[in-house]
C-alpha cells in the first residue's frame, strides 16, 4: 500500500520558558531561570518545519496548549475571574503555576504513541495520546492533545483516537519517544520497537533518574493498537543510559525505515534487542543496525550534543537516509567527527543535515522531540486537517501571527502576569481560525 510519513510538530507556544521543571533532563535543569525568547523558538521551529516541507516531507502542525491551564488551578481550590485565579494561585504557590504554564506540549514526540494502519489488525491508524504521569506540568497535557488528534484525524472510519493511559505509575507512558517503527517501506507492515525504563510488577530497579516508560503501558497500547504479538518487541532501556541523562529513548536512539541507529548503551541486553527485532521482521524485511560504540562517542557526549535526537528520515530521490540533527551536534567534536564517518561509507545514512533549534534544546527537547511521526496512507492523508499540514501560505500565516502575539523574551517570573495569560489566550484563538480547529477548542473558549 502507498503511504508516506508525515512529521507534526508542535507548534512552540507564547508561555516557553526555562523552568526546569523536567527531573533528568540535564539541558532543561542546566538553564533553569534563564531568560527564554518565545518568539525566536517558535520561529525555530516554523523554520526547521519549513525546511521539512520543502524538502518534499509531509509536515504537520500541532497547536500550541492554553497556558496556564487554569481549569487545573481551579480544581486545586482557586476561585474568581481568570484573572483573581492566577494572582491567588502564584501568592500561594508560584512553583505550582510554573507547572501548569509550561509550554512543554511543544515536544510532540511525547504527544502520542502511532501504529500506522499497515500494522494493526482492523487497518485503521491507532494513536494514543500519552498521559505523561511522571511529570506534573505533563501529566496535564493528555485531553487537550486528545482534541488536536481528533481535530488532525476527523475521519473516524479510518482513525481511531485512544483515551490515554490511567493517571498511575503502572501506566506510565511517554508516548513515542520510547517507541521506533521499522519497515521495509512505509506502506508495508513494520516492527514496532517498544523501549521501557521499568516494570512495574517486577524487581525495583533503582536509577538516579525516573524511569518514565513502564512496561505495562506499552503492552496495553500494543493491545489497544491491535498490533501483532510476532512483529512487535519490547526492550527494557539501559539504566546507565537513564543515569547519564538519557530521560527518553529517543535521546540515544532512532529509527527509520530498515535502519536502527543507537548508542552501545541504549538497551539493558542490546544483544537480545537486536535479536528479537530480527525474528520479528523475518519476511518482511532485513534490519539494518547502527551501533555507536562509547569510544566513538561517549555517552555523555551523546546525550550533550543529542546525536540521537535527531529525525532520521526517508528524504525524496535520495538512496540513503538523512539524519536531521540540531546544531549542538555539529558544535561537539566528537559528535561532529562521528557524523563524518558515519556518511562517508555505504551505510544506510548518507547525510547529516544540522538545523537551529537552540531554543528548545537548552530545555532538552533536539528535533525528534518536536515531531510527532504519524505514517499516513494517501486516503488517510486526503481525509486529514488540511489547514493542519504546512504550506507556503500556512508557514506565512503562523509566522506572522508568532511576530504579532509572542514576547521578545519570557522570564520563569513573568508567568504570573496576568498580562502575558491574556496575550496568549488571545493569540490561541485567533491560531483556531487560522487552522480552522473549530470554536471551543480551548478550555477558556468553553467557559
Amino acid at each position: 500500500m502507498s503511504a508516506s510519513e508525515a512529521n507534526y510538530d508542535g507548534l512552540i507556544g507564547p508561555t516557553h520558558n526555562y523552568g526546569g521543571l523536567s527531573e533528568g533532563n540535564l539541558a532543561s535543569a542546566k538553564n533553569a531561570g534563564l531568560i527564554a525568547r518565545p518568539r525566536d523558538a517558535a520561529l525555530q521551529g516554523l523554520a526547521k518545519m519549513k525546511q521539512m516541507a520543502d524538502a518534499g516531507l509531509v509536515q504537520g502542525v500541532l497547536p500550541p496548549h492554553a497556558r496556564p491551564a487554569l481549569s487545573e488551578l481551579r480544581m486545586m481550590g482557586f476561585s474568581g475571574s481568570d484573572e483573581e485565579v492566577l494572582a491567588n494561585a502564584w501568592r500561594a504557590n508560584p512553583v505550582l503555576v510554573r507547572n501548569m504554564s509550561s509550554a512543554s506540549c511543544m515536544w510532540a514526540a511525547n504527544a502520542a504513541t502511532v501504529s500506522p494502519s499497515a500494522d494493526t489488525n482492523d487497518g485503521r491508524l491507532h494513536l494514543t495520546p500519552a498521559n505523561l504521569s511522571t511529570m506534573l506540568h505533563r501529566s496535564i497535557e493528555h485531553e487537550q492533545t486528545g482534541r488536536a488528534l481528533k481535530a488532525a484525524f476527523p475521519d473516524e472510519d479510518r482513525v481511531t483516537v485512544h483515551d490515554a493511559l490511567p493517571l498511575q505509575t503502572t501506566y506510565a507512558d511517554e508516548g513515542a519517544a520510547n517507541h521506533v517503527r521499522l519497515c521495509a517501506a512505509h506502506g508495508d507492515q513494520g516492527v514496532e520497537l517498544f523501549v521501557y525504563g521499568r516494570n512495574a510488577f517486577g524487581k525495583t530497579v533503582r536509577t538516579d533518574f525516573p524511569a518514565r516508560q513502564t512496561l505495562q503501558a506499552s503492552h496495553i497500547i500494543a493491545t489497544h493498537h491491535g498490533l501483532s504479538d510476532v512483529r512487535t518487541v519490547f526492550a527494557q532501556q539501559a539504566t546507565r543510559a537513564i543515569d547519564a541523562g538519557a530521560f527518553h529513548n529517543d535521546v540515544v536512539c532512532v529509527g527509520a525505515r530498515q535502519c536502527l541507529f543507537f548508542h552501545e548503551y541504549a538497551f539493558e541486553d542490546t544483544d537480545a534487542t537486536l535479536e528479537a527485532i530480527t525474528k520479528a521482521a523475518d519476511g518482511l524485511f532485513t534490519p539494518d543496525f547502527v551501533e555507536v560504540s562509547n569510544d566513538e562517542v561517549p555517552i555523555e557526549d551523546a546525550i550533550k550534543a543529542y546525536l540521537f535526537n535527531s529525525m532520521l528520515v526517508q528524504m525524496p530521490g535520495k538512496p540513503r537516509l538523512t539524519l536531521i540533527a540540531p546544531t549542538e551536534t555539529e558544535d561537539n567534536l566528537a559528535t561532529r567527527e562521528y557524523c563524518k564517518k558515519l556518511t562517508g561509507g555505504n551505510g544506510p545514512i548518507g547525510e547529516v543535515i544540522f538545523v537551529d533549534v537552540r531554543q528548545s534544546m537548552r530545555n532538552g527537547g533536539g528535533p525528534a522531540c518536536l515531531r510527532l511521526r504519524i505514517v499516513l496512507t494517501e486516503a488517510e492523508r486526503a481525509a486529514a486537517n488540511q489547514k493542519m499540514l504546512l504550506d507556503n501560505g500556512l508557514y506565512t500565516e503562523l509566522s506572522a501571527w508568532v511576530k504579532k502575539h509572542y514576547r521578545e523574551e519570557l522570564a520563569p517570573d513573568d508567568l504570573g502576569d496576568p498580562n502575558l495569560m491574556r496575550e496568549s489566550f488571545t493569540a490561541l484563538d485567533d491560531l483556531t481560525g487560522i487552522m480552522e480547529l473549530g470554536s471551543d477548542f480551548y478550555p477558556f473558549m468553553r467557559g
